[in-house]
């Protein structure tokens, strides 16, 4: 599924042609479908999976693909199943990053904002969901204008996300006017400050012009030189001209 999704989407959709009655199947195919895109293919196998299995994980993925197909209301419905209250806190967290994105899908920024307002705001330890929730408060604050909440965000998301869930380094550094260079395990993210960058490449410009005036001129004084020396050389030849005439 990580490295190849078309391949795994064709696997588990000869899958559900030879046991299409299994909840397993059923499941495999609607995340395979889900991951190609194929959001109304994968709708339909999930909700058979939940009624199969009585299960209520697929609920975030559901209702994002009633996003993928343009219906954020219907998505919001489903982020606000009962069921939902029961799930552990990292599926909870992915039903409300759904919802606010089908809030902002209807335009609405500031309700989307309210949806990600959850206890798990306060968590610090270093896992996937929470450096997602991280992340998606911190977008939509900067959708709002809210430059100085928006980089605390995404600082927190860049702290926590031990697994690159998200790219918040680089939205960080966006915010922050730097680039980032490099990451490395061990050393950590590298930056390099995009107007210390814009400084030096100015002077290296008015380095070159002023190298370029010089030349300039030196290139006049050497043409001057010349004329001179022609001027000499002209009177030089009138000069003996009239003595030989005389």
């Amino acid at each position: 599924m990580d490295e190849d999704p078309e391949r795994a989407y064709k696997h588990a959709a000869h899958a559900r042609r030879k046991a299409s009655r299994l909840p397993t199947v059923r499941e495999a195919s609607g995340i395979a479908a889900y991951t190609v895109g194929k959001w109304q293919e994968a709708l339909s196998d999930l909700r058979a999976a939940r009624r199969m299995s009585g299960r209520d994980t697929f609920l975030a993925i559901m209702a994002d693909c009633e996003r993928g197909l343009g219906r954020p209301e219907r998505a919001l419905e489903i982020t606000n199943d009962p069921a939902a209250k029961d799930l552990d806190a990292d599926e909870r967290i992915e039903l409300r990053i759904v919802a606010a994105g089908a809030r902002r899908d209807m335009g609405d920024v500031k309700a989307a904002l309210a949806e990600l307002q959850v206890p798990e705001l306060k968590e610090r330890r270093a896992r996937p969901y929470v450096a997602r929730l991280f992340y998606a408060y911190a977008d939509v604050l900067e959708e709002l204008g809210r430059k100085e909440d928006a980089r605390e965000y995404f600082a927190r998301a860049s702290s926590v996300d031990r697994e690159g869930v998200t790219d918040a380094d680089e939205r960080l550094a966006a915010i922050e006017g730097v680039e980032l260079v490099d990451s490395d395990v061990e050393d950590g993210v590298v930056w390099t400050d995009v107007e210390e960058e814009a400084d030096e490449a100015a002077a290296e410009a008015e380095a070159t012009a002023s190298r370029e005036r010089r030349d300039d001129k030196g290139r006049d004084h050497r043409r001057d030189d010349r004329r001179d020396d022609r001027r000499d050389d002209r009177r030089d030849d009138r000069r003996g001209g009239r003595e030989d005439r005389g």
